[in-house]
């Protein structure tokens, strides 16, 4: 469950039916409610945010800051771009290759920073989703 916590994952248990049904089960799915629940900034079909291009702060990714800006066109988020990422080790150029253009491509779709942990990238997508959260915070209308 922490795991699921952690990782923003369903978790599933295998229950017994009943006292006469020992020998089989059911599956219960359940998902975490902190990847279900959106977050409201920026979620309205007109455009919620004020024009421009806003920094977001520098944010702790381990072995490296990431640091993005968000440009807002008619009130939405257009694009979503990586001023600083970790890239100065191998495994990091080569997480950033594909937890970015997720990352970018799952906010402007969700109008928010409420995304989606990317496996093996979960230092990266905190602090993507920090420093989105305070640049949105800046263009709020």
């Amino acid at each position: 469950m922490l795991y699921s916590f952690l990782y923003r994952s369903s978790t599933v248990a295998l229950l017994p039916t009943n006292s006469t049904d020992a020998g089989s089960s059911k599956s219960v799915s359940s998902t975490n409610s902190a990847s279900s629940t959106p977050n409201t900034a920026g979620t309205s079909g007109s455009g919620s945010y004020k024009d421009g291009s806003y920094t977001g702060s520098v944010a702790d990714a381990f072995y490296g800051n990431i640091q993005v800006k968000a440009i807002i066109q008619n009130g939405k988020i257009k694009d979503v771009q990586f001023l600083q990422y970790p890239n100065d080790r191998d495994r990091s150029i080569m997480i950033n290759s594909y937890a970015d253009p997720q990352l970018t491509t799952e906010a402007i779709q969700a109008q928010n920073a409420n995304v989606s942990i990317v496996t093996g990238a979960t230092d990266t997508s905190d602090a993507f989703i920090q420093s989105l959260t305070n640049a949105l915070s800046q263009a709020k209308a």
